[in-house]
């Protein structure tokens, strides 16, 4: 078997174990359960952008 043949086969082996774990790793996320959003009330406050540009005279672009 010369050297291409052999290379090729290698990375067709390593190509089938990554797609396994991949599939585990997808299956074993999805088992835990409905993903939820975090809720908003404990999300910061942002301030619109017009406000942070009047609220320090230093900023402001010319």
């Amino acid at each position: 078997m010369d050297r291409s043949k052999l290379v090729a086969i290698i990375t067709g082996v390593i190509s089938i174990i990554l797609a396994v774990a991949y599939l585990l790793l997808v299956t074993i996320l999805d088992f835990r359960g409905e993903m939820v959003p975090a809720p908003q009330s404990q999300l910061p406050v942002s301030m619109p952008i017009q406000q942070l540009g009047t609220a320090n005279p230093t900023l402001r672009v010319h």
